[in-house]
């Protein structure tokens, strides 16, 4: 499968034979950036922002996901998990879906704009991720300390950064860079996408940084 980045918190998951994903389309007088291009089939909103919520930006979707809840659409197995404003935590706290893309034992959870670190149960029963989409530039998500934490958790082969401050963009958020130090890992070198097959997940956690595609 391959995944790539186009800014913010938006990918795009692709996988011959079956559904596209676009995950968090963004509006772009929001963020600063081009208008998105995309079309997929699918689409997932992790929460109800400009940043995040865009649908209509997206050509032949036929199906939406905004919440929790198990999902088989196009071969493609989603599974969305609530996270903030649960229990006692402050009801200040936007709702989040944390989305986990099975394509055929590929396993790619997207978490969103996760504000905290999530509980050992909570983490559990994600199952095995292979690859994790983390925000690490603090705004209203993850701080660099905070999603480093949870890369720790999860255990996942690839890590991927995302929600973090880039040139083209008006969001103040972190740099990368602070999140490369918590992860102690130096210079990474940004890729166009990431190809993945289920042999080519590494064993130990290991950072990739993705190009912004317009």
């Amino acid at each position: 499968m391959e995944i790539i980045w186009h800014g913010l918190s938006c990918f795009r998951l692709t996988e011959r034979g079956m559904a596209t994903v676009v995950i968090d389309p963004y509006d772009h007088k929001f963020v600063g950036f081009a208008p998105l291009k995309l079309r997929g089939e699918i689409v997932t909103v992790s929460h109800d922002a400009p940043g995040h919520n865009f649908v209509t930006s997206v050509k032949g979707r036929t199906r939406v996901i905004t919440g929790p809840g198990e999902f088989e659409i196009g071969g493609v197995f989603i599974t969305g998990v609530q996270t903030n404003r649960k229990g006692n935590r402050s009801t200040n706290e936007l709702r989040n879906t944390l989305y986990v893309f099975d394509y055929d034992g590929i396993t790619v959870a997207h978490l969103g704009d996760l504000q905290r670190v999530p509980s050992q149960t909570e983490i559990e029963n994600l199952g095995g991720v292979n690859v994790v989409l983390v925000p690490v530039g603090g705004g209203k998500s993850l701080n660099a300390s905070k999603a480093a934490e949870i890369v720790s958790l999860l255990e996942p082969g690839i890590v991927i950064p995302m929600h973090y401050q880039v040139p083209e963009s008006n969001l103040k958020l972190a740099p990368l860079n602070r999140f490369l130090k918590e992860m102690g890992v130096g210079k990474v070198e940004p890729i166009p996408s990431l190809k993945i097959t289920r042999t080519s997940v590494p064993s130990e956690a290991r950072v990739v940084v993705l190009e912004h595609n317009h």
